[in-house]
């Protein structure tokens, strides 16, 4: 059974930095089959895409509202995927998810991706 799991979300102050991590079982990350993304979902509105990578972490895109302070990564060996997120702005509160997909591209549509964690929130406060 597959199953992707997010941790690391949190309160922080405007200008703050997280890590998310999200840990994948039941399928190997380092196979070369599967390309992960993070996407994120605010109250009331629609999931959104953040970031992606491909398996060797060679390719990665990101959405214009987070390009320059959020990184996504992954380590294969652990089955690790991760968001560093610097500069947190306020707009950035939402319940953050990562998602795998069998394929070898950068995927941008939730539809793309085959399997979901159960997200971690993100809260940007003073």
């Amino acid at each position: 059974q597959v199953q992707l799991v997010e941790t690391g979300g949190g309160l922080v102050q405007p200008g703050g930095s997280l890590r998310l991590s999200c840990v994948a079982s039941g399928l190997n990350l380092g196979s070369g089959l599967y390309t992960m993304g993070w996407f994120r979902q605010a109250p009331g509105k629609e999931h959104t895409f953040i970031a992606t990578i491909t398996w060797h972490g060679s390719r990665t895109d990101y959405a214009d509202s987070v390009k320059g302070r959020f990184t996504i990564s992954r380590d294969n060996a652990k089955n690790e995927v991760y968001l560093q997120m610097v500069s947190l702005k306020p707009e950035d509160t939402a319940t953050y998810f990562c998602g795998a997909s069998r394929g070898d591209t950068l995927y941008y549509q939730r539809g793309d991706y085959d399997y979901w964690g159960q997200g971690t929130q993100v809260t940007v406060s003073s």
